[in-house]
Order: structure tokens, then C-alpha cells, then sequence
């Protein structure tokens, strides 16, 4: 991969470093097709790469006994694994794709060097790192301080606003999925989208999703 190319790919994460650090990702980068399901990181394994997403939609979860918890979505643009640079290279939770994903596993060593050698960058990855340290904290209270039909609302509404960007939407997580992000069972998540849907808070035709009632969601999120 030419210096160019790499600053396409990885746009705008890498606009503004040098070439002499450009090409030492171009030299270390691994392009990495995944299909639906196929996990790209394990928990509690040795994390000698970082990914970076270009296409395709991730969960990213914590895996405890036989039961998974959601933490996040992830979309194309972000790095996967990047705790785990200060964390003895373990990775922390697992990611897998929902649907087809294409990525670029960086050597970690290679990124905590350029880390080092642009602090702009670095920048960008306090700011990533950040956000997802907000995005859990509110995922905790949700977790812990709403009932199920709050996790519910706050569940549409981060997909909505976070990851398919509009309030129609084709909703490639399955039910399981949806329920392991908001904390319960498969069954009551089912339950409650039912009830939404007949209340006309949303619209429910197989996979497509539409909102219906953003008051009535947010309205719901705030009581929990």
C-alpha cells in the first residue's frame, strides 16, 4: 500500500503526519476481510494488532460465563482494540461482524510509536478513547438505573443517532443482539418492540425500523 492510499483509507486519522510515519503503516498494515459473525478479536487475547474498521458494522461485547453484553457498535472509521495498548496487550472484550467487514490490522507496536511521535495523533486517540469512556458511562446508567422499556428507547434512539444516522432504518442486529446490548432476555426485548410498535412509537415491518415518536421514545429514556 503506497503512502496515498493509506491516507485515504484512514482519512482523517492519519492527515496529518509525516510521510516517514505514513509509510511505517503503510509497511506494518494487514487489509482483512470478515463475514457476517466472524469474530476479529477475542477477549482475553494477545492483542499484537489494532483494527482499524473501513466497512461494515461491529459489536464490540464483554463475554461473562455463557452470557454476552453488548458495550458498543461500532461503524466504519474507528479502531478496535486500542485499550489494550496500556493494558499488557490483552484485549479487553471481544468484537465480531453483524454483517460483512473490511478492516486493517496495525501493528501495535508501530501505532504506540507514532503515538508517540505526533501528538495530534495521539490527540485523536485520546478523543476516541474519550468518547467511548462516555458512551459506557451512559450505558451503565442505563444498565443498572432504567427498566426494560427505558434500555429499550435508549437502544433505538443510539441507533438512530449513532449509527445508521436517520430515524428509518434496515436493523441488521438481531433480536439477541438488541437484547445483549440493553441487559435482558431475548424474549423480553421482543416483547417490548411488539409494544412500541403497537403503540405506535415506532414502525416495525421485519427488519426496517422506523420512529414513530422521538417525544414518546425520549420520554421514555428519561422516566426509565
Amino acid at each position: 500500500m503506497d503512502i496515498k492510499t493509506v491516507k485515504n483509507e484512514f482519512s482523517p486519522w492519519l492527515d496529518d503526519l509525516s510521510d516517514e510515519l505514513l509509510q511505517k503503516i503503510a509497511l506494518s498494515q494487514v487489509k482483512l476481510n470478515y463475514n457476517k459473525n466472524e469474530i476479529l478479536c477475542k477477549q482475553g487475547g494477545f492483542a499484537s494488532q489494532i483494527i482499524f474498521l473501513t466497512k461494515g458494522l461491529l459489536k464490540v461485547y464483554k463475554e461473562h460465563n455463557d452470557k454476552n453484553l453488548i458495550l458498543k457498535f461500532t461503524q466504519p472509521g474507528e479502531f478496535i482494540g486500542l485499550s489494550s495498548l496500556y493494558n499488557n496487550g490483552i484485549f479487553n472484550y471481544s468484537a465480531a461482524a453483524i454483517e460483512g467487514a473490511t478492516v486493517y490490522s496495525i501493528d501495535t507496536q508501530i501505532l504506540s510509536e507514532i503515538i508517540k511521535e505526533s501528538s495530534h495523533f495521539g490527540q485523536k486517540i485520546i478523543e476516541q478513547v474519550n468518547k467511548n469512556q462516555v458512551q459506557f458511562f451512559n450505558r451503565l446508567i442505563s444498565l443498572t438505573q432504567k427498566q426494560l422499556h427505558g434500555r429499550i428507547s435508549d437502544a433505538i434512539l443510539h441507533l438512530s443517532r449513532d449509527v445508521y444516522k436517520s430515524d428509518k432504518f434496515n436493523m441488521l442486529i438481531t433480536r439477541k443482539d438488541l437484547a445483549d446490548f440493553c441487559g435482558m432476555s431475548t424474549e423480553s426485548a421482543i416483547r417490548i418492540l411488539k409494544e412500541f410498535h403497537n403503540d405506535k412509537i415506532v414502525k416495525i415491518d421485519g427488519k426496517n425500523l422506523e420512529i414513530i415518536s422521538y417525544q414518546l421514545l425520549e420520554r421514555l429514556s428519561e422516566v426509565g
